[in-house]
């Protein structure tokens, strides 16, 4: 039994989970065992998102005074909530997840104050994670400083192949 104390601690972490999310998924599981529950926990710390199953009650009320407060209506019945700091990764790990296992099911979330249904959520995880965004533009900003560079490194080597030239012939 968890006394109003730890209710109360609860109530305020997931607050503060809320309020620092960029991106929050409302999952409903139902059967899940404790192996793919861990599994999927495992999955998303790596991506650096977060998992949490919590009573909907409580849920409904860390959800106040968060941009995600229009979310409370789709917490019914078991569900959970994948979060993260990155508008993307939540979305990825859950959307994969479910397509493997149908004991999950998406039912919505919430971006920023945008809420988002199933099909919001799995268009989201669509897109190239912020990592990925950034591989893409160092590569863009490289490729053209090394053709730069190849261009200008060409016309030095003829001209000092040119003086190299010159200086055998003088020495001849």
């Amino acid at each position: 039994m968890v006394n109003r104390t730890e209710k109360e601690q609860l109530v305020t972490s997931l607050h503060d989970v809320f309020s620092a999310a960029e991106l929050v998924v409302i999952v409903q599981q139902s059967g899940m065992t404790v192996a793919e529950s861990t599994d999927l926990r495992r999955k998303m710390r790596e991506a650096g998102a977060g998992f949490k199953v919590a009573k909907n009650r409580l849920t409904r009320l860390a959800l106040k005074g968060t941009s995600y407060e229009s979310l409370g209506s789709l917490f019914n019945g078991p569900t959970a909530i994948a979060y993260s700091e990155d508008p993307v990764s939540a979305a990825k790990v859950v959307v994969t997840y479910a397509k493997d296992n149908d004991k999950i099911a998406i039912l919505g979330g919430g971006f920023g104050k945008e809420v988002l249904d199933a099909s919001g959520v799995k268009a989201l995880a669509s897109l190239p994670s912020l990592d990925e965004l950034r591989t893409k533009i160092v590569c863009l900003l490289n490729t053209p400083a090394t053709r730069i560079a190849g261009v200008l490194q060409a016309p030095a080597g003829q001209v000092a192949r040119v003086i190299g030239a010159y200086g055998a012939k003088d020495a001849a």
